[in-house]
């Protein structure tokens, strides 16, 4: 008995005497990583990030869904058909004669030669059913059915020739007659912390335009919103029907920085609505997992987006909405907004709601940006630098430096502003003590104090 009582104790000496040596194990670790210094994969350390889009321009999406929003304190990003806006440059053929080009339609049956041509044609002859025809060839050629999508052109120009399209519905969801958004309009939701940002001139299918014709689509949409709102709009863009066309991502790349239909990176995985694969699945750093939340589906579903981000840090949700209130096509209702909206919102401290330009800048920014630190007594030094362009990554970046476990608040200090030192307090994780704060300049200098 007392033999065991003894091993007893041995052992509990033993115990007692390994914890102290795995705590004193875990301070060195920790003070080895005082001023050690990251970016933190979203704004603000949060958990997902999430860019709430709408296509089309829609006049509901700006009276009804943006106050909402704009109560809320979330941004959106509102991709918008050009052309329809008043002092904007519209929708137009360039090209040969339309007449030379009709009239060669009866002798010559359409063909790769003369498909773009045609099919950038036949939309600008003057009723809603010729633009039906243009979208529904757009469709088949890019579902690879290449010779139905000759046969549709060659008939829709036949009717045509013999006068016989009309006008098929007094309203088509891209060009709304209701739509009465204007330019201030706009500037004023811009100043309100929405992006405003381009959907083309006239929401072509820009797979089956010529290159004249496709290239003015995008720059003229630019050019627009350049001169309206500012270069600071034009970061961004989403093509028509969310095509990805490789001819006209090649084209639409040289003239937007960044698209939502692709953004090709080593470092991101795209899925696009269509997509069964589920994000978690993803070895990437990112995943922008596009949902579109149409008419039939669910709020259940519509929920458990959010709550799949919430599992995982790695996805950046981009919601792509269109019609609301019943204007526009698939249209969500107000009440649906405000319920999905404030889902979102109460979980604000795990989820940044941003723009998508803004997103993907901070993304790129991320990857670009080199870090450096250096303790020096009681002060640590930390060096932030990258070569894009500051002008146009105008979005500042978390950093995430870790701090001496003595420390309960810190002075920030940046090096060239003319600012008072910024008091900020102290967190915990399982490697240490730490501070999060915000940079926005490329370079910089930044000086932490207790």
């Amino acid at each position: 008995m007392k033999n065991s009582n003894w091993f007893q104790q041995v052992k509990n000496k033993i115990f007692c005497f390994g914890m102290l040596l795995f705590i004193v194990s875990c301070n060195v670790q920790k003070e080895e990583n005082i001023g050690n210094t990251l970016i933190t994969k979203w704004f603000g350390d949060k958990k997902s990030a999430i860019s709430i889009t709408y296509d089309d321009g829609i006049i509901n999406q700006f009276t009804v869904a943006r106050p909402i929003m704009n109560k809320l304190g979330m941004p959106g990003t509102f991709y918008i058909i050009t052309g329809k806006v008043d002092g904007s440059g519209k929708g137009q053929f360039i090209g040969r004669p339309p007449h030379e080009i009709i009239k060669e339609t009866a002798a010559i049956k359409t063909n790769p030669d003369n498909f773009f041509e045609r099919a950038s044609l036949i939309g600008h002859t003057g009723t809603s059913e010729a633009v039906e025809y243009h979208s529904n060839a757009g469709s088949l050629f890019e579902s690879g059915k290449i010779n139905e999508a000759y046969e549709l052109i060659d008939e829709g120009f036949e009717k045509i020739r013999n006068g016989n399209l009309k006008n098929t519905d007094d309203i088509v969801f891209h060009n709304n007659v209701v739509d009465t958004t204007t330019w201030a309009s706009y500037k004023k939701y811009a100043a309100e912390g929405h992006e405003i940002a381009s959907h083309t001139v006239t929401h072509a299918r820009l797979a089956v335009l010529d290159e004249n014709n496709l290239l003015y689509e995008l720059e003229q949409s630019k050019k627009d919103i350049q001169h309206f709102l500012g270069d600071k709009y034009t970061f961004s863009a989403e093509c028509p029907y969310g095509t990805e066309n490789e001819r006209v991502m090649k084209y639409a790349h040289k003239v937007y920085p960044a698209l939502r239909n692709r953004m090709p990176e080593p470092y991101l995985e795209e899925l696009n609505r269509s997509s069964k694969k589920l994000p978690g699945e993803s070895k990437k750093e990112y995943v922008q997992w596009q949902r579109g939340p149409l008419t039939n589906v669910s709020m259940e579903v519509m929920k458990s987006w959010i709550d799949t981000c919430l599992t995982h840090d790695n996805i950046w949700l981009v919601l792509v909405f269109h019609g609301v209130d019943g204007i526009g096509w698939e249209p969500k209702t107000k009440e649906e907004l405000e319920v999905y909206f404030n889902y979102i919102n109460k979980r604000e401290d795990l989820l940044w709601v941003d723009t998508f330009t803004n997103v993907t800048k901070y993304i790129r920014k991320r990857k670009n940006t080199v870090i450096s630190s250096a303790v020096q007594g009681d002060t640590i030094l930390v060096n932030v630098s990258n070569d894009l362009d500051p002008n146009v990554y105008d979005v500042p970046i978390t950093l995430k430096t870790y701090v001496p476990n003595t420390w309960k608040t810190a002075l920030i200090e940046k090096t060239g502003k003319q600012e008072d030192p910024a008091r900020i307090v102290v967190n915990k994780d399982t490697i240490g003590s730490y501070v999060l704060y915000s940079v926005l300049s490329t370079q910089n200098e930044i000086i932490l104090t207790k």
